[in-house]
């Protein structure tokens, strides 16, 4: 709420009673730290509408679209510069941006309309971005710096793989299940807050190898579950804010379950030989439509 009424004027909002229901109870203000109950979410159906124009909802998510995609271009022109410039080593960089983007890109999700067109709309943001990576890895294109953030070793055709499987996940979960599911969340909590933690903690503490998998360790998979887990519940308490989604029991244990088997199927060997930017969105979205 902070980064979007920091952006975004007051007046932007449907009504000024949509402001004041937000922030208040019967009890007086709770500026969002009051426990949110399921029941008086459902009744009241406090929605806070983001897009610029109410009265025109088309001109308000191209503008939500030009917004974002501006956001998510500058997050990929600050990790070209780090990596360009050394800041952080190569795998650290990588990873970088493939925790940041498609959580601050969820973020600016409330700014579209509500229903299918904005969904979509928001999706062509990372629907760019598959066709950007299918032409930097066949070198129709030539950027050697999204290469050097995005790859392993250098490669222009790693970008088919990992950062393909990235960017069409993230396309998926938007144009499918939108803001209004809990699948959508949990699968790009788990993929990028996730994995790329497992990655980062794994190096650095993971000493202590998993018996099945050598390449991966206790530290690295533990840190995934919880990465996604307590990720996929901060997005949950933002969403619900916003009265897109109902918080319960039921979609706190399912976001558990989403994230250990996640990290399970991440630390398999198959994962490695297939793509765990592949697998891992895979296993959300099964074990989430299994248990939520």
């Amino acid at each position: 709420m902070a980064l979007a009424s920091s952006v975004f004027p007051l007046p932007l909002f449907k009504s000024n009673s949509d402001l004041y229901r937000l922030f208040s109870t019967k009890k007086g203000f709770n500026l969002g730290f009051q426990k949110l109950k399921t029941r008086r979410l459902h009744r009241t159906k406090v929605v806070v509408h983001f897009a610029m124009f109410s009265e025109n909802p088309l001109i308000g998510d191209l503008i939500a679209t030009a917004f974002s995609g501006g956001v998510a271009l500058s997050m990929l022109r600050l990790w070209e510069e780090t990596a360009k410039r050394g800041v952080f080593d190569q795998k650290t960089n990588r990873k970088l941006v493939h925790i940041s983007i498609g959580l601050v890109f969820m973020l600016c999700w409330p700014m579209f309309s509500s229903g299918q067109q904005g969904a979509i709309l928001a999706a062509f943001i990372p629907g760019l971005n598959i066709i950007k990576m299918l032409l930097l890895g066949l070198g129709i294109w030539k950027d050697n710096a999204t290469v050097k953030s995005m790859s392993r070793f250098g490669d222009h055709r790693e970008l088919l793989k990992g950062p393909l499987y990235y960017a069409f996940s993230i396309t998926y979960a938007c144009a499918i299940y939108w803001r209004y599911s809990p699948i959508s969340i949990g699968l790009i909590c788990n993929l990028c807050a996730g994995d790329g933690i497992a990655d980062i903690v794994g190096r650095r503490f993971g000493k202590q190898k998993l018996p099945y998998n050598k390449n991966k360790s206790f530290a690295g998979s533990i840190a995934m579950a919880a990465a996604g887990f307590l990720a996929s519940l901060g997005f949950l308490h933002y969403f619900s804010l916003l009265g897109y989604i109902q918080v319960s029991s039921k979609t706190v244990l399912g976001f558990l379950f989403m994230s250990l088997a996640a990290a399970l199927v991440e630390s398999h060997p198959l994962s490695s030989e297939l793509d765990d930017n592949l697998t891992v969105p895979l296993t959300s979205v099964l074990v989430g439509s299994l248990v939520l």
